[in-house]
């Protein structure tokens, strides 16, 4: 039983690096565009969007659930669209993996 328990315990920690190498990915190429390398969200792009700092606990004001569902649904401001949506482009397990590598950001 301890050796199970332990082989599940190791293939846990083995898939964590690969799952966060995946939101790293994925916030590479579709958020740090306006978010920013670091999450400040400091970008001429992000800055004309306004765009989180997610390295501040200001910018990190916001649930988990909230987060997958922008990260999906995308944000708007009345009738302007501030951030394209990602469904069929990413999983909703993607992007709960993306929402807990943006935490990270927080200093």
């Amino acid at each position: 039983m301890k050796i199970q328990i332990t082989l599940l315990s190791i293939a846990a920690l083995l898939a964590t690096p690969a799952a966060f190498g995946d939101a790293a990915a994925i916030y590479a190429k579709s958020c740090a565009s306006c978010h920013g390398k670091d999450g400040a969200g400091a970008t001429k792009m992000g800055k004309k969007a306004g765009a989180r700092d997610y390295t501040t606990a200001e910018g990190q004001k916001w649930s988990d659930e909230e987060g997958v569902k922008a990260i999906l649904e995308g944000v708007k401001d009345g009738d302007k669209t501030k951030m394209k949506g990602y469904t069929g482009k990413i999983t909703e397990a993607e992007a709960k993996e993306l929402v807990a590598y943006i935490r990270k950001f927080k200093k």
